[in-house]
């Protein structure tokens, strides 16, 4: 649907995105003010969103101290022309600053038998990469997991606050996708799996 408009906007002449637009500045990191906290008790939030369940992912990066990356499961496609995807971070993401100073990242899809990937990038202070094997993603060198179902290798676009999060908006450069596997799920604090 989103290409079908896409082409009806061109054929009217109306314009559509086709370089990149320049995100800089990057937004003032603040802290989240009292008038900005909603009267919900915050386990009560986590409680009722974790009836969502989302897939779940590794985003990666290599900077000049090697490869860095953190489990993340908020992630949405955003825009198909552009290409754009995004994510959400903690502000409070020791990852995320390795990430932001590198400007590119790789978004790893995990799969079904992938959980206990999923945990050890989701430890903060360990050696995350420590026994897990990955090649260079194409486009910006950014570690590319083995063995997952699809990755997505992207530039920063843009960095949004978000409350206590950042909202970054990645331009793909390149992905790719095997034709099988089963999708990591995570529900309600656990891990799942799609059955038809």
């Amino acid at each position: 649907m989103a290409a079908t408009a896409v082409r009806y906007l061109r054929s009217v002449g109306a314009p559509t995105a086709t370089e990149p637009f320049d995100a800089l500045p990057r937004p003032d990191l603040r802290a989240v003010g009292d008038d900005e906290r909603l009267p919900v008790d915050p386990g009560e939030f986590r409680r009722v969103l974790g009836h969502f369940a989302t897939g779940v992912t590794v985003v990666t990066a290599y900077d000049e101290a090697g490869p860095a990356g953190f489990a993340c499961q908020s992630f949405a496609s955003l825009s198909l022309d552009p290409p754009l995807i995004a994510f959400m971070v903690a502000r409070t993401s020791t990852t995320w600053p390795r990430i932001a100073g590198a400007g590119a990242f790789c978004v790893n899809i995990l799969g079904a038998h992938q959980g206990e990937l999923c945990r050890g990038f989701a430890i903060s202070g360990a050696d995350k990469f420590a026994g897990v094997g990955y090649d260079r993603a194409p486009a910006t060198g950014s570690p590319r997991l083995e063995s997952v179902p699809a990755w997505i290798d992207c530039t920063i676009q843009a960095v949004h606050t978000g409350g206590d999060h950042l909202i970054v908006v990645g331009r793909v450069e390149a992905l790719g996708a095997c034709e099988d596997g089963a999708p990591l799920l995570f529900h309600r604090g656990t891990f799942g799996r799609f059955t038809a």
